[in-house]
C-alpha cells in the first residue's frame, strides 16, 4: 500500500537548543549571591561577577569576572556613589555585552543602596534587554540600620531598574529580621545573600532540572515577560503534611507583601523534594496556592527532584504581574520571540544610548534638573572625547583576577544624546553679536547652530 507523497512525515535528528541562562552578580551583594549559588551547585546556568572593586573580584568564585570602570575608579570601588557605578558600567559596556552574548535569560542580582550594585545594575539590565534576553532582576533593599541615605539611593535605583527589566523581585532585608530574629549582625547579611540565591535558583531550577512535572523556558517567559514588580516567598517543611505546610508557610512568608498572591496576575511555583515526594503532595500544595490566587491569574508550577532534600519539601512562590512597572509592549514582543540562535557581534545591534536616564541619587549634590551631576556629565562627555583609548579587558580567571587580558575590546563611543536631559546653554540676546558672512551669530556654539543638542 502506498501513501501520497504529501502526507509522508520527515524526522529530523537535530536536537533543539535549550535555554541559555546567565546570572550576573553586580557589586558586593550580587557577587556574594553568585558565590552562594556556585557553592550550592546551582545547575544549568553560567555565572558572571561584575564589580568596580578589584579586590572583591579576586575573591569571587565566578568563572567570568568583569572589572568595571578601571580607568574611572582604578579598581578601588565606587565609594557608595551610584553615579560612579553607572559611569563605570557605561565605560565598559562593550565587555558587558560580550559577556552576556547568546543568553536567552539573564538574571541581574545585586544589593541596592551602595555604589556599584545600585548604579551599574540598571545599565547591565538595559543592555541585556536590548539584546533580546528575558531579563529578571533579583535585588535586596537595605536594612534600616544602614541609614536613610542608603535607603534613598536604593529606592531610586529600584525605579531605574524597573524600567530596564521584565520582572524585578525585591527582597526587603528588613523583613528578613522576622525570619531570623536571633541572627547576628554578620549572619543577617549572609541570610540576605542566600535569599538572593533562592530567588534565582527557584526560577532557574524549573527550566534546567527535570522533575515530576516539567516546565520549560517558554512557560517561565509567559509568567515573567514584561510583568514588572514581583515578590517572593519560600519555605521548607517536613512531616506528614510537609507539602501543604510548606505551601502555607511560603504564602505567609514575611518576604511576601500582604495580599500579594491575590493581587498577582502571574504566579510561579517551584516545589523541590527527593524521590519520596508524591504527585498527590504536589497536587495538594499547588491547589492550595491556586485557591488563594486571583481566579484569572496565570499559574505555572514545576516539581524538581533533589535527593539532598531528604524528607523535606521546599516551595518557592514568585508572584508577578502587579500594576506597578508593567511593560505590555515589551511583554508582547518577548512572547512572540522564540529561543534565539547565538548572535555573533551582538554588540553592533545595541546602543548605549538606549540605557534610560535615571533619577538623581542621594549621594549627588547638584541642583541640576537634568538628574545628572556636573561631574557625571563631564565624565560622560570625557568618555566620548577619548573613545580611541583602549578599554580594560574581560578577566576570566576562576580563582583570581589575572593581570593579563583575556579578551581585548575597544571602547564604544558614547552617543551624544546620552546626556540629552542636560539643559542647553542659551546665548544672551543683549550681548555684542558677531556674525559671519551668512549672518549667523558666531557667539552661538557651532553644535547649536547646526541643530544638534546634547
Amino acid at each position: 500500500m502506498s501513501y501520497p507523497e504529501e502526507i509522508r512525515i520527515q524526522y529530523f535528528d537535530e536536537v533543539p537548543r535549550g535555554a541559555r541562562i546567565k546570572v550576573i552578580g553586580v557589586g558586593g551583594g550580587g557577587g556574594n549571591a553568585v558565590n552562594r549559588m556556585i557553592q550550592a551547585r546551582v545547575e544549568g546556568v553560567e555565572f558572571i561577577a561584575a564589580n568596580t572593586d578589584r579586590q572583591a573580584l579576586q575573591l569571587s568564585e565566578a568563572p567570568v569576572k568583569l572589572q568595571l570602570g578601571t580607568k574611572l575608579t582604578s579598581g578601588l570601588g565606587a565609594g557608595a556613589n551610584p553615579d560612579i557605578g553607572r559611569r563605570a558600567a557605561l565605560e565598559d559596556s562593550e565587555k558587558i555585552i560580550e559577556a552576556l552574548e547568546g543568553a536567552d535569560m539573564v538574571f541581574v542580582t545585586a544589593g541596592l543602596g551602595g555604589g556599584t550594585g545600585t548604579g551599574a545594575a540598571p545599565v547591565i539590565a538595559s543592555l541585556a534587554s536590548e539584546m533580546g534576553a528575558l531579563t529578571v532582576a533579583v535585588v535586596t533593599r537595605p536594612f534600616s540600620f544602614e541609614g536613610k541615605r542608603r535607603m534613598a539611593q536604593a529606592e531610586r535605583g529600584m525605579q531605574e531598574l524597573l524600567e530596564s527589566v521584565d520582572t524585578m523581585i525585591v527582597i526587603p532585608n528588613e523583613k528578613l529580621l522576622a525570619v531570623a530574629k536571633d541572627a547576628g549582625f554578620f549572619e543577617s547579611f549572609r541570610i540576605a545573600d542566600d535569599v538572593l540565591r533562592q530567588g534565582v535558583q527557584g526560577i532557574s531550577d524549573i527550566i534546567t532540572i527535570p522533575g515530576i512535572i516539567n516546565r520549560d523556558f517558554a512557560d517561565v517567559k509567559t509568567t515573567m515577560a514584561g510583568m514588572g514588580y514581583a515578590v517572593m516567598g519560600t519555605a521548607q517543611r517536613s512531616g506528614e503534611n510537609r507539602a501543604v505546610d510548606a505551601a502555607m508557610a511560603a504564602m505567609a512568608s514575611p518576604l511576601l507583601e500582604a495580599g500579594a498572591i491575590d493581587g498577582a496576575r502571574g504566579i510561579l511555583i517551584n516545589i523541590s523534594g527527593s524521590s519520596s515526594l508524591k504527585l498527590n503532595e504536589v497536587n495538594e500544595a499547588s491547589t492550595l496556592i491556586q485557591n488563594a490566587a486571583h481566579e484569572e491569574a496565570n499559574i505555572i508550577f514545576g516539581a524538581v527532584l533533589d535527593e539532598s532534600m531528604g524528607d523535606d519539601v521546599k516551595i518557592t512562590v514568585i508572584a508577578t504581574g502587579f500594576k506597578q512597572g508593567e511593560a505590555p509592549e515589551r511583554r508582547e514582543r518577548m512572547l512572540n520571540t522564540s529561543l534565539r540562535e547565538p548572535i555573533s557581534h551582538a554588540h553592533e545591534q545595541v546602543e548605549i544610548s538606549s540605557v534610560p536616564a535615571r533619577p538623581r541619587f542621594a549621594s549627588e549634590e547638584s541642583d541640576d534638573e537634568s538628574g545628572y551631576t556636573t561631574s557625571a556629565r563631564a565624565g560622560v562627555v570625557s568618555e566620548a572625547s577619548h573613545e580611541e583609548e583602549p578599554v580594560p579587558v574581560v578577566e576570566t580567571a576562576a580563582a583570581s583576577v589575572a593581570p593579563e587580558p583575556a579578551i581585548a575590546v575597544a571602547e564604544p563611543p558614547v552617543q551624544p544624546h546620552a546626556v540629552q536631559d542636560a539643559p542647553a546653554a542659551v546665548p544672551d540676546p543683549f550681548a555684542d553679536v558677531h556674525q559671519d558672512e551668512n549672518g549667523e551669530s558666531l557667539d552661538i556654539p557651532a553644535y547649536l547652530r547646526r541643530g544638534n543638542s546634547f
